[in-house]
């Protein structure tokens, strides 16, 4: 088990951004690619990624100045908020995470061979939205063998939900032959923006209010443009909080790029995963039939590419840092929360169908939810991060342990089993 432990230790160590190009690879000489198109396959889907990245790094960069001038409104908070990647990397370190790694890819596989399932999720890193839900059973319950069934479950339910909405993500995206596999917000954000979206159907007025950024581009010409869009709400955000007038350009810049950027880093990951798509298509129908067809399952970060998620984003960030003094009895202040609000408006987006009022709203919902269970669960989040690696003092929490219907379901059960 040591070594196994250490191997897939090393692997998760190499990050997302050296593991999906040698992942996207494999799978092309699965699906029957040259070697060389594999590789280059592999290349551009790395590259690509790699620069969205990047970006939303930029992203996160060019907001700094807006969060640290809310951070320091935020005084007397006694839990500490983690972030979601230091609670992502701690659940690889529960004990049966590296059986877990081997058996969720050979559930999927069987699935697809025999249970007409249609995704093949090769986004290992986000194994993670699986893998906390696990380690809270395995700590709550001290069951660590039900961890291990919880954890391989929800890869399950994560694949048919992916295949569920890949038609719909493929063609709002423009990402066909894809979907998305990240558990969190496919079984969450997007049916509760679904339902938003329904009951905003029956508000009349705001029923008919159809704002979208194609639509702004085609009314306003040059200044609905997406790189404009992020200039005004990149200033709105600067003057909003105060800053000085270089900050303010800075901002308005820093956005303006990210508007322009990500939609580029995801066509160059495309160039890799389109090969990929039509050899497993070809493969798919080869062996198991003339209807079978096969989705690549992919981190939520891939939607980023619209514009209307990172506009969406912007506008979010001050309306979920007002959160943190209108929640009852909150006791963090979500600086690191901002981090998954771009990743939060993508089924937002895709639920509303680009509709930009419509996505505000469900965000901004989406984001009170995470925020309000990430509080009232801190003593379930605590007690996760006791059986891990890493070793804390004090109340933690994250925004893990809000937007993971799984971790909510788990931990409302355990209070009310009186554990």
């Amino acid at each position: 088990m040591n070594v196994l432990t250490t191997i897939i230790q090393t692997i998760i160590n190499m990050g997302a951004t050296a593991l999906l190009p040698v992942m996207i690879c494999i799978l092309g000489l699965v699906f029957g690619m040259k070697i060389g198109e594999a590789i280059k396959a592999g290349l551009f889907v790395g590259i690509g990624f790699q620069g969205l990245v990047l970006t939303i790094n930029l992203l996160t960069e060019t907001i700094k100045p807006v969060t640290e001038y809310y951070s320091k409104m935020g005084g007397g908070f006694t839990t500490t908020d983690l972030g979601f990647a230091t609670v992502g990397a701690a659940s690889w370190t529960v004990p049966f995470a590296p059986l877990a790694i081997p058996l969720i890819i050979l559930v999927n596989i069987a699935l697809i061979k025999w249970a007409k399932c249609t995704v093949m999720n090769v986004d290992i890193w986000n194994y993670i939205h699986f893998l906390i839900p696990g380690a809270m059973i395995y700590a709550l319950f001290g069951n660590a063998w039900l961890g291990l069934i919880v954890t391989v479950a929800l890869s399950v339910v994560s694949l048919y939900v992916g295949q569920k909405i890949a038609p719909k993500w493929g063609n709002y995206f423009g990402l066909e032959g894809t979907t998305c596999t990240t558990f969190s917000y496919i079984t969450y954000m997007y049916p509760l923006s679904w339902a938003i979206n329904k009951l905003i159907d029956l508000i009349p007025g705001l029923n008919k209010v159809d704002i979208s950024m194609d639509k702004l581009q085609n009314k306003l010409g040059y200044f609905g443009d997406p790189a404009f869009v992020g200039l005004v709400v990149g200033l709105f955000l600067g003057l909003l909080t105060h800053q000085n007038f270089q900050t303010v350009v800075t901002i308005g810049m820093g956005l303006a790029a990210v508007l322009v950027l990500i939609p580029r880093m995801v066509t160059i990951m495309m160039e890799g995963l389109t090969p990929i798509g039509n050899n497993a298509s070809v493969f798919m129908k080869k062996h198991i039939g003339e209807d079978a067809e096969v989705f690549i399952g992919m981190d939520i970060a891939l939607g980023l590419g619209d514009p209307a998620c990172v506009t969406c984003t912007a506008i979010c960030i001050p309306i979920t840092i007002l959160y943190a003094f209108i929640i009852p009895n909150m006791s963090y202040f979500p600086v690191p929360l901002l981090g998954i609000v771009c990743y939060t408006s993508v089924m937002c987006v895709l639920a509303s169908k680009g509709n930009l009022l419509r996505s505000i709203i469900c965000t901004a919902v989406s984001m009170f939810l995470i925020a309000f269970f990430a509080n009232l669960f801190t003593p379930e989040a605590t007690a996760m991060m006791s059986v891990t690696g890493l070793k804390v003092s004090g109340m933690v929490t994250d925004g893990f342990f809000g937007n993971n219907i799984a971790c909510i379901v788990i931990s409302t059960i355990s209070r009310l089993l009186g554990i």
